[in-house]
């Protein structure tokens, strides 16, 4: 499960920068640049996710060595 959540984030960092190449800084808010916002603040909150989902992992870890 730790490669996966890895892999996944890996992935969302690829698309952060990916959309970060798309967004045309003079107009962040026209065009493609929305677009790319949109999928800089998506891949974002995936890898908030992945790694809120690692650390509740390793908390249900910890509590069952403890029991």
């Amino acid at each position: 499960m730790k490669t996966f959540t890895n892999i996944l984030v890996v992935l969302a960092i690829a698309l952060i920068i990916f959309n970060v190449t798309l967004l045309d800084f003079k107009n962040p808010l026209q065009g493609n640049s929305v677009i790319a916002i949109v999928g800089i603040i998506a891949s974002f909150c995936a890898v908030l996710i992945l790694l809120i989902f690692r650390m509740s992992k390793k908390i249900v870890e910890k509590m069952d060595d403890k029991i």
